[in-house]
């Protein structure tokens, strides 16, 4: 048996981070003393060795406490599995390299290889087959599904620049991408339930108080408070959405330079109607336009 310090010094992992683990469930002690100290086994390393190689493949720790406590958990499979996901990473970053060391040198190469979304897609593809009946209900059949991976195929150099633009690099969008469909049946649930309980149409109304305020200062106290009651009702939907860490910097710059969205909503709402609500978000979250 090992103590929680030895087991720090071994696996580089540090003492509070496995106590946190412990904490949490992701990771427990295969005893703890009377006295209070967390022991471990072979068994516990091994286990360990499995929630690193997760997080090292950006698995949120909730998702890894739930795949280790599944009964039906299958190490070998999962092991394999780490493996396929952790080679397509590895090409990836040789393809990247490969790039900086071609542009190093000062010569003319312009590809974009190393952008794929071949993860995503297959995230895609594996939800499809393992969840057929989630998808017909949801999408109505599973070829309406399939339809929408190829659109994703087809645009796959777009839909990239924007994952980076959003996320900050593909990896990281994966990943949510991955978070999101793991949740898929119950976020459905949700936002079906925020029509039944009034969330969308409230959202509705203060867009509506929103545009309709497009006259006055969008710094202003009055036009701030809309945005702040739009946000605060995004928040209270608890979707396990990640939407990126530069989400919002992506809304502005569509309301303010997206020509077929300002086209859209300067058409419903009046001119000057979607870069006023870019300059409001703007505002409100302090960025410069």
């Amino acid at each position: 048996m090992r103590t929680v310090k030895q087991v720090a010094a071994l696996t580089g992992v540090s003492v509070r981070t496995l106590q946190y683990y412990d904490e949490i469930g992701v990771f427990k002690p295969t005893e703890v003393t009377e006295a209070g100290y967390r022991l471990y086994d072979d068994e516990a390393l091994k286990a360990l060795q499995q929630v690193l190689f997760f997080k090292e493949l950006d698995f949120p720790l909730k998702d890894i406490r739930e795949i280790m406590a599944d009964p039906g958990f299958d190490r070998a499979r999962a092991f394999k599995k780490q493996r396929e996901l952790l080679k397509a990473r590895r090409d990836r970053l040789d393809k990247l390299l490969a790039l900086l060391d071609k542009l190093e040198k000062g010569e003319a190469c312009v590809s974009f290889d190393a952008f794929d979304l071949s993860g995503y897609l297959q995230i895609l593809e594996e939800f499809k087959t393992e969840n057929a009946g989630t998808v017909a209900r949801h999408w109505g059949s599973v070829e309406t599904f399939e339809q929408f991976i190829k659109k994703v195929k087809a645009d796959e150099a777009h839909i990239a620049g924007l994952a980076i633009r959003q996320y900050g690099s593909v990896e990281k969008y994966t990943a949510a991408m991955r978070d999101s469909i793991s949740h898929f049946s119950e976020n459905m649930e949700k936002m079906e339930a925020m029509k039944s309980d009034g969330t969308v149409q409230k959202n509705a109304a203060l867009m509506e108080k929103l545009y309709s305020s497009r006259e006055k200062d969008p710094a202003s106290p009055e036009v701030q408070a809309i945005v702040g009651e739009l946000i605060a009702l995004g928040e209270t939907a608890e979707l396990n959405i990640d939407k990126g860490e530069h989400y919002w910097d992506m809304m502005i710059d569509w309301y303010l330079h997206n020509d077929a969205l300002i086209k859209t909503i300067d058409g419903q709402k009046g001119p000057g109607a979607s870069a006023f609500v870019g300059r409001a978000l703007a505002c409100y979250f302090g960025k410069d336009v």
